[in-house]
């Protein structure tokens, strides 16, 4: 959405011709006088032209015009129980987003996103306030793109489009939610590019992961979010996508780390993510697969399971019309998979999305959890809606 300042040239014309009118009637300016009402006209023109209405220069009106906003946000209701019978009836305004962007020049431009989850921050509050993405990106040629600043990870599904609207289900999946992990940014720089037919490219190298032993070196909690990271040590991420066929995306991520808990875990040592997905869209059908993998080295993951970590689902849907479409879901993951143990983590969801409008939605599934050992199951249903702007 574009931001622009009126101009006022409409204005002083009409004005110009609403004084003349009289002169005309009464006594016909000699050609001289035509001249300097012209020019003084020209000159209040160009003066009005070059302020806005709240007193800015012509530099500030140019800026506002390559200033864009946008938004999203999706409001969820649970009602769900757990395997103890303890019930959860819970209404959340998850997520209220905002998007600023400016293009400096053609080959400049800026790109933020700012996120209040939960609806309140603060001390003792449950949301908080998060700057997802803020980024300069400076175009090199036409194929090749470069980033600095605060940006999504190219790894995964939804990372990179979350908003609402764009996918099924109420909550987002707990595979990308919990291996990804979903939303992820970090501070850093990347380089973006294309070549051939259809295929695209990323390369960055920006902050890691800081996990440890007290959250079992779970991947998710490792996530410093650009607040004060420890980067004695990097990650670099690296992701190719093939998009040639109309409908279809195949892309396969790697991300590796040399210290993933910034040198403050002897027990522990690199950190290796491979991540693969396709997405197929042709007609009225739809269809999902994503698969994912952590590896970590060190007797510290080992000795708790989470040296392994992986995950995929599988997600057909149909359209009915342009506005309903339904869906199916299986989802397995499992933050400890390398122990001898049973944890593994399954879920099924089922439900249908409603587009009133392609940039507003109102979701409804039903919800089923299964896990080989431990509790916290949840089973029941979800309300939400959502939009983006």
């Amino acid at each position: 959405m574009n931001l622009r300042i009126a101009s006022f040239q409409p204005l002083a014309l009409s004005l110009l011709v609403t004084a003349s009118q009289p002169c005309i009637a009464d006594d016909t300016p000699s050609q001289t006088d035509m001249w300097e009402i012209i020019q003084q006209q020209q000159t209040e023109i160009e003066a009005l032209k070059g302020s806005d209405s709240t007193g800015g220069n012509t530099g500030q009106a140019s800026q506002t015009s390559h200033t864009s906003i946008g938004g999203y946000g999706e409001l969820h209701y649970n009602n769900l129980e757990d395997n103890d019978g303890a019930r959860k009836k819970e209404l959340d305004f998850h997520r209220f987003v905002l998007f600023f962007g400016h293009e400096f020049s053609d080959h400049i431009r800026f790109f933020s996103e700012l996120e209040l989850e939960h609806s309140i921050a603060g001390d003792g509050q449950k949301g908080e306030i998060e700057l997802e993405q803020a980024f300069l990106e400076f175009d090199i040629n036409q194929n090749l793109r470069a980033r600095a600043g605060i940006f999504l990870i190219p790894v995964g599904i939804l990372n990179e489009t979350h908003e609402p609207n764009t996918f099924y289900g109420v909550e987002r999946n707990p595979v990308e939610k919990n291996i990804v992990p979903a939303t992820w940014w970090a501070g850093g720089a990347e380089l973006a590019g294309s070549f051939g037919q259809g295929f695209s490219y990323n390369i960055g190298l920006h902050e890691g992961l800081n996990t440890s032993a007290a959250n079992q070196y779970t991947v998710r909690k490792g996530r410093q979010k650009t607040s004060k990271a420890d980067v004695h040590d990097l990650a670099a991420t690296g992701r190719i996508k093939w998009a040639g066929i109309a409908g279809l995306e195949l892309a396969a991520s790697l991300q590796y780390q040399e210290d993933m808990t910034q040198g403050n875990d002897s027990q522990a040592g690199n950190a290796v993510l491979f991540e693969t997905h396709a997405v197929f869209d042709r007609g009225p059908f739809g269809l999902r697969v994503l698969y994912a993998q952590w590896n970590l080295d060190g007797d510290g993951p080992e000795a708790v399971g989470a040296d392994e970590q992986n995950g995929f689902y599988i997600e057909p849907s149909y359209k009915i019309n342009a506005s309903l479409g339904i869906f199916a879901r299986y989802n397995q993951w499992d933050n400890q998979a390398g122990n001898s143990s049973d944890s593994e983590k399954s879920q099924i969801d089922i439900g249908l999305n409603y587009w009133p409008h392609p940039d507003v939605v109102l979701k409804v599934d039903l919800q089923k959890q299964d896990y080989d050992s431990g509790t916290g199951e949840l089973e029941g249903f979800n309300l939400g809606i959502g939009y983006q702007f």
